[in-house]
């Protein structure tokens, strides 16, 4: 049997720190989805541990084609960014915590990269289109970074770009017409070709990401020589 993928791509057994974080991760996100009031939206289809598994474990590939709309109202899909390293990031600008700290890490690390980081292009795809326009992200995502692509759509296509990732997400209404959004929170990397690398959980600093991005950035340069 594989060994487990870890939020770097890499086997667990090498990182047991990073694999003890994941877990921890998992269950405030399972505790979180525990203690959420029902939801009248729709059920998701599979829970955030199934999921999870399916991850950490290569059950299923992971990543694929989207058809989806930018910040400035250009349609957008994979063949835009063709040739370049992602980083795919779900979530939703009224999250309150987790996605501005992820947004703000991606940011850092890309500013540390300098030039070198021009070969990747961080994505942001929304989990709630019906607050997060075009317009809306657009005012939302330089707050994080110059270079954050935003793309919203049709809640369909959301659905099915998130399926095609293994993202977990449901909407839950809060009262009084309000509602906020359940969703797992990682950082996805994704190769020149479209191949899934694989992913850093929530929180994963600018630092630990760069450990790991600096080699595959590296390696990609060598073989273009």
């Amino acid at each position: 049997m594989a060994a487990p993928r870890t939020g770097y791509g890499l086997p667990a057994a090498r990182h047991g720190g990073l694999a003890r974080l994941l877990l921890a991760a998992a269950f405030l996100l399972l505790f979180a989805v525990v203690l959420a009031p029902p939801s009248r939206g729709e059920a998701p289809r599979r829970s955030a541990a199934e999921l999870m598994d399916v991850l950490m474990w290569d059950r299923e590939p992971v990543g694929g084609p989207f058809a989806l709309t930018d910040q400035t109202g250009t349609p957008r899909t994979e063949a835009d960014y063709a040739g370049r390293f992602l980083l795919v990031y779900f979530g939703f600008s009224y999250c309150p915590d987790i996605c501005p700290t992820d947004l703000f890490q991606i940011g850092r690390a890309l500013d540390a990269l300098g030039p070198e980081g021009e070969v990747i292009q961080p994505l942001f795809v929304t989990l709630d289109p019906e607050r997060d326009t075009p317009a809306h992200l657009a005012e939302y995502l330089p707050l994080f970074h110059p270079r954050l692509v935003g793309l919203s759509g049709p809640a369909e296509r959301i659905r099915a770009v998130a399926d095609a990732y293994k993202v977990y997400y449901r909407r839950v209404e809060t009262g009084g017409g309000d509602y906020t959004v359940d969703h797992s929170a990682y950082v996805y990397l994704i190769d020149p070709q479209g191949r899934y690398l694989g992913f850093f959980p929530p929180g994963t600093a600018a630092e630990r990401m760069l450990t790991i991005i600096r080699p595959h950035l590296a390696r990609a340069r060598e073989a273009a020589r």
